[in-house]
């Protein structure tokens, strides 16, 4: 790599030494490829939901933080979204880990490098999904009388800003490694 920060808040899009096939496949064919099959489809899909949803609960955070939201009704809101977007995240990256990423990486040993990044921001993530998790847990406590409201209502409104942020960074990087790879394997030659 060209000396590109590895870090997920440090880096901007992958060098294409990163994602060796995104020049061969760029974003504008995918939707209309042969080879995008139910799998890919589905998983871009997820992404599209984890982007929906993280930026939901971002600017539901500064709403409420700025003071523009009962507590009430917003954290009857807040909570069970805050729980799927967690739980499904967690889950996903489990799942990619597990059984996609090892399936990929050894299709294509050029991407090795790309996985690697892409483990490192799971790591990353997994910790800002904690921290989420403590900060709406502490905003709960305040408005029961046991905490600081307006600090815990700015520390996960900065905590969501943040997760929100990186996950940006993460999904677009993992696509650009992962879609050119079924696009030019396809699903079936992956064993998908």
């Amino acid at each position: 790599m060209t000396g590109m920060p590895l870090g997920l808040f440090d880096r901007g899009p992958i060098d294409d030494e990163v994602a060796v096939l995104r020049a061969r496949y760029p974003r504008e064919i995918w939707p209309t490829h042969h080879n995008l099959g139910e799998t890919a489809q589905f998983w871009l899909q997820r992404h599209d939901m984890f982007r929906e949803l993280g930026e939901m609960l971002r600017a539901g955070s500064v709403e409420f933080a700025e003071g523009r939201v009962e507590a009430g009704p917003f954290m009857g809101w807040l909570a069970p979204r805050l729980n799927v977007f967690l739980q499904q995240l967690h889950s996903h990256h489990h799942v990619e880990d597990e059984h996609y990423f090892p399936i990929f990486r050894a299709a294509d040993a050029r991407l090795g490098a790309g996985f690697d990044l892409l483990d490192a921001d799971h790591h990353v993530i997994d910790a800002l999904l904690h921290e989420l998790a403590d900060a709406g847990n502490a905003l709960q406590l305040g408005l029961k009388g046991r905490g600081d409201v307006p600090g815990a209502s700015a520390h996960l409104a900065d905590r969501l800003a943040r997760a929100s942020t990186g996950l940006m960074r993460h999904l677009d990087d993992e696509e650009d490694i992962v879609v050119p790879l079924i696009l030019d394997r396809s699903e079936p030659g992956l064993g998908l």
